[in-house]
């Protein structure tokens, strides 16, 4: 079963139902006890950083899903879910991440060249670094992702799964140990996103 962290700021419908799409059952909620008693872990998320953050920290979710990490559970964050896994982030101030992934997430507009806007939203192709990442197991280099977003991962180092270029390379999945992140949705990125969400639902990530 997969839980997905309802904390009241993420696009939730959407994935449930893509995850039904490819055979998973999958249980919405904020109760830690369900998330403990979860095989793997989503965390989605849409919106500011530090207010999902603060709604992390006031239900105690975030200890919750530190907690799954450390025991070896599968964690999947998607979006703004992907960008809480990591130390920090500097939009609207400075606010701490879970620290569960390397690297602090920036806006892109001040990197970006000129008449590229944001948010980046639309359909980009993935450059793989790490092709053999059980997650990346159906991906082919160049297959389309769609993404929404104005802020972005730096510092990810060996944790860099993917990569997409808007004008600047986006870091677009990370994945360190049991850990991983898409800050794409998968959920609406066609048969890719679906097979991303296939392969985090029974891919072995044990030995990463």
């Amino acid at each position: 079963m997969i839980a997905v962290i309802d904390y009241g700021v993420g696009n939730l419908v959407s994935l449930r139902s893509s995850l039904a799409r490819i055979g998973q059952e999958a249980v919405i909620t904020g109760d830690a006890e369900e998330i403990r008693r979860a095989d793997r872990v989503i965390l989605p998320g849409v919106g500011a950083f530090g207010d999902a953050r603060a709604r992390l920290a006031q239900t105690g979710l975030d200890r919750v899903v530190c907690e799954q990490a450390a025991c070896g559970k599968p964690v999947l964050g998607i979006c703004l879910g992907m960008q809480l896994l990591f130390a920090r982030s500097h939009e609207y101030g400075v606010h701490e991440g879970l620290g569960l992934i390397p690297g602090e997430v920036t806006a892109m507009a001040p990197r970006l060249p000129q008449g590229l806007k944001v948010p980046h939203i639309g359909w980009n192709e993935l450059h793989l670094l790490r092709p053999e990442h059980p997650l990346m197991q159906s991906v082919r280099e160049g297959d389309c992702v769609y993404f929404v977003h104005s802020f972005s991962a730096q510092g990810c180092g060996e944790a860099l799964l993917a990569t997409a270029e808007y004008g600047i390379e986006v870091a677009a999945a990370v994945a360190k140990g049991c850990v991983m992140g898409c800050q794409f949705h998968p959920e609406k990125s066609g048969e890719v996103g679906l097979g991303i969400l296939r392969a985090f639902c029974t891919a072995d990530f044990s030995r990463q």
